[in-house]
């Protein structure tokens, strides 16, 4: 009789990395609208480390109040599909594809049932490394660069948080619009984000890049933690502010005075509202042409997510982290 259990990394309740566990699990079993992907490598997003902890307490809205809706973290996948159920048209055994599935999550395991829509097909010249790093990141970035504002060459675009996955993704689409870009983060950081192309880098532990006078075009905001006046204060007439993450309380004052605000006075304030998978092809176009390069920090076994997990929460990460699966379940 076949083995229907494998290997995952499970979590029953909030906390940080040490209430993760190495366990065999039910394998899951295709719907009829669901592909059976055999997971060869994640990645880790941020919204990985805040279902772990279930900090901030806003997000367990989301992701169980008490006790966590689903018990296997990671929504970035990359692998081949095993099988696919009856109604699945556009993928078959062996095709080799990546995806977000924070839809459903799952994604630190051997296998994860998905539906088809969550997935793209990988390229054959991208390891599963590589493409693993892509779908949230990726995405996010081009939501903020390319959906939100049009730039122009020599436009100016300041990057908080410029040091991680979407923060590195951003910096190299905006500078292939031709903008000038000022990238913030740790020092520890700084060189990494230079040799990536940024004009210009700021520590954030010694300058507050809102009190500075200088105005942007774009201000994308990966960690926001300021109030929107300061935001407001560092756009150009016309000017954009973007936030992808930060603090509820950031969140909460963008939701409710940013469009108050964007009103008057020619300066728009907004909230990213992210659309999994969208234009995950033109990424991998642009990858694969060398255009658009995927940083690695770490590869990490699957039963070594504990340490990732402590290494991510660190804020020490330059780009993406990477979690081997099918190369490590013993």
């Amino acid at each position: 009789m076949m083995d229907q259990s494998m290997k995952a990394v499970i979590y029953t309740k909030y906390g940080g990395p040490e209430v993760l566990r190495y366990a065999d699990v039910p394998k899951p079993v295709a719907g009829k609208e669901e592909v059976l992907v055999k997971v060869h490598a994640a990645s880790v997003n941020s919204w990985d480390w805040d279902m772990l902890r279930g900090k901030p307490w806003l997000y367990r809205l989301l992701f169980g109040l008490f006790k966590p809706r689903h018990t296997i973290a990671g929504c970035d996948i990359a692998g081949r599909v095993e099988a696919t159920g009856s109604n699945v048209t556009r993928f078959k055994p062996g095709d080799e594809v990546m995806g977000d599935i924070s839809e459903t999550w799952g994604g630190y395991a051997e296998y994860v049932c998905v539906k088809e829509k969550q997935l793209s097909k990988k390229p054959a010249s991208l390891s599963f490394d590589v493409a693993a790093c892509i779908p949230q990141a990726g995405v996010l970035a081009l939501q903020a660069v390319y959906d939100k504002k049009i730039l122009r060459k020599g436009d100016r675009v300041l990057i908080n948080g410029a040091g991680g996955g979407v923060g590195t993704f951003a910096l190299q689409l905006a500078k292939l619009l031709g903008a000038e870009v000022t990238c913030v983060d740790s020092a520890d950081k700084l060189d990494m984000l230079l040799l990536l192309g940024a004009d210009e880098v700021i520590d954030y532990n010694r300058e507050d890049f809102t009190k500075r006078g200088k105005k942007y075009d774009l201000v994308i905001d990966v960690v926001a933690s300021r109030s929107v006046f300061s935001y407001r204060r560092c756009l150009k007439l016309h000017g954009m502010f973007v936030m992808i993450g930060g603090s509820v309380s950031s969140l909460l004052q963008a939701a409710i005075l940013g469009p108050l605000l964007s009103k008057k006075g020619g300066k728009t304030l907004s909230i990213l509202v992210h659309t999994p998978n969208k234009n995950v092809p033109l990424i991998n176009s642009l990858v694969e042409s060398g255009q658009l390069k995927p940083v690695i920090d770490k590869v990490f076994d699957l039963q070594q997510l504990p340490g990732a997990m402590k290494y991510f929460g660190s804020g020490k990460t330059k780009g993406k982290i990477v979690i081997r699966v099918e190369d490590s379940v013993k």
